[in-house]
């Protein structure tokens, strides 16, 4: 179906999900690439995370103007779906206005890119969701952290510290993650592929 001008903006309040580990060992992993998103997001509301029933840390603000959740799960990674099902459901987001932001091996560093649905490509933190969010109309934001080198297996690769040179332009790449975040919230999912991608 093809939309003859620009997409609306997400009909309901946007609940933003930045995926990643809570506390202090994990904060430079590639798995926390999400949490690192939903900071900057955080900084451009002029909010502070604080502690919320639905066991997410979460920040109300308005975003490019729309009202908008940003909230970081405090459950492990495989565990996220919890607290991801209690904040929809505490601020009466359906699933299809959820947005997730998470880390993916199968794009080059840094690439974003934008979609709905799809499966979970064995990233235990989706998975979780889908299983609480009951479906996976979900949307994704997924910032590419690369494949891992040699035979280093996937898990213990997305758990290491960005490296040395991958943090020269991390922070370049989280803003420009941000953005993306932003566009999606606001013009909608086919508005901001078109200018991501």
């Amino acid at each position: 179906m093809t939309t003859s001008g620009p997409e609306k903006p997400l009909d309901h309040l946007a609940l933003i999900i930045g995926l990643g580990n809570p506390g202090p060992r994990y904060a430079g992993n590639r798995h926390n690439i999400g949490f690192l998103v939903a900071d900057e997001l955080a900084d451009r509301v002029g909010g502070k995370f604080k502690a919320h029933k639905s066991g997410a840390e979460i920040v109300e603000g308005r975003l490019a103007g729309a009202r908008a959740v940003l909230a970081k799960p405090r459950a492990l990674m495989n565990l996220s779906g919890g607290p991801v099902a209690g904040a929809s459901k505490f601020y009466k987001v359906p699933a299809e206005s959820v947005i997730v932001i998470h880390d993916e091996l199968d794009l080059p560093y840094g690439t974003v890119r934008l979609k709905r649905g799809g499966g979970e490509n064995g990233h235990n933190g989706l998975r979780s969701i889908t299983k609480s969010l009951g479906t996976r109309d979900y949307l994704r934001v997924r910032f590419g952290v690369g494949r891992p080198p040699g035979r280093m297996d996937p898990a213990d690769y997305v758990l290491k510290d960005f490296s040395g040179t991958e943090r020269r332009e991390l922070g370049y790449f989280v803003d420009h993650c941000a953005d993306a975040v932003e566009a999606l919230a606001t013009d909608g999912l086919e508005a901001a592929q078109n200018r991501f991608h």
